[in-house]
C-alpha cells in the first residue's frame, strides 16, 4: 500500500500535504516531505484546526515546515467551521490543467437517468438522517413515468435494514419523510428541467448490503 501511494503521487496534479499545529515537525512527517522532494508534483501545506490553537503555535508550525519544504501553497485553516476551506478549493483550481473534454458540451453525467434520480433521493435522506441512521439506507424505484403533460410522476422506496430505523426515516407524523421528499423533488426538478411528482414509502429489507442480488437490482453492481 505505501508503495502504491509513492508511485501514486507522479500521476497527480497536486498533492495536500494536511497537519495541525504542533511544536515540532514528527519523523513520520519528514519522511514523507523528503520522498515528496523527489516529485514535480505542486505541494500546499494545510494546517487545520487553527481555530483550536494559539496564534504563535500556529506560527511555528509554519515557519517549521516552511524551513523543510518548498510549499507551492500554505493555508492555516479550521475545516470544522469553513474557515479557509473556500481558499484551498480555488488554489487546486487554479493548479489544476486543463484537460481533454471526453464527453459533449452539454452532457452533464454519463450515469444513467434513473441511477441519478435514486442517488439523489439518497444523498437528501443520508444528509438529513447523518446523526441518526447509519449509510444502510438505499433508493428503489418502483414507478417513473412521463406524463402527456411534461410531468414526472415518480415512486420509490426508501430501504432500510432495520426496523427501529423505519421510524425514524418517516419522523413524527411523517415529518423527516416530507422533508426528504421535499428537497429531492426540487433538486429533482432542476435535474430534469420538468415538474415531478415524488412519492417515497419507507421499506424494511434487513442486510440489503450483504446481497449481491439487491445490489444489483440497486444499480451497485
Amino acid at each position: 500500500m505505501v508503495k502504491v501511494a509513492k508511485d501514486s503521487v507522479n500521476e497527480v496534479d497536486v498533492v495536500l500535504f494536511l497537519t495541525t499545529p504542533e511544536e515540532e515537525v514528527n519523523a513520520g512527517d519528514m519522511h514523507i516531505l523528503e520522498q515528496l522532494k523527489q516529485c514535480n508534483v505542486p505541494v500546499f501545506l494545510l494546517v487545520n484546526k487553527i481555530d483550536e490553537n494559539p496564534e504563535n503555535r500556529i506560527a511555528k508550525t509554519l515557519v517549521n515546515y516552511s524551513e523543510i519544504f518548498s510549499f507551492k501553497e500554505i493555508i492555516p485553516m479550521a475545516a470544522i467551521n469553513g474557515k479557509n476551506v473556500d481558499k484551498v478549493t480555488d488554489l487546486i483550481e487554479k493548479y489544476l490543467p486543463e484537460g481533454p473534454m471526453y464527453y459533449p458540451e452539454d452532457m452533464i453525467t454519463d450515469q444513467q437517468e434513473r441511477f441519478i434520480i435514486t442517488e439523489t433521493i439518497r444523498e437528501k435522506a443520508l444528509r438529513l438522517l447523518s446523526q441518526e441512521v447509519p449509510h444502510g439506507i438505499a433508493v428503489e424505484i418502483i414507478h417513473m413515468k412521463k406524463d402527456e403533460k411534461g410531468r414526472y410522476n415518480i415512486e420509490a422506496n426508501l430501504l432500510c435494514e432495520k426496523d427501529s430505523h423505519k421510524g425514524i426515516i418517516i419522523g413524527k407524523n411523517g415529518a423527516m419523510m416530507k422533508k426528504i421528499s421535499t428537497y429531492a423533488r426540487q433538486d429533482l426538478e432542476k435535474f430534469l428541467n420538468a415538474p415531478v411528482t415524488l412519492k417515497l414509502w419507507v421499506k424494511v429489507k434487513k442486510d440489503w448490503r450483504d446481497s449481491q442480488f439487491m445490489l444489483k437490482e440497486l444499480g451497485y453492481k
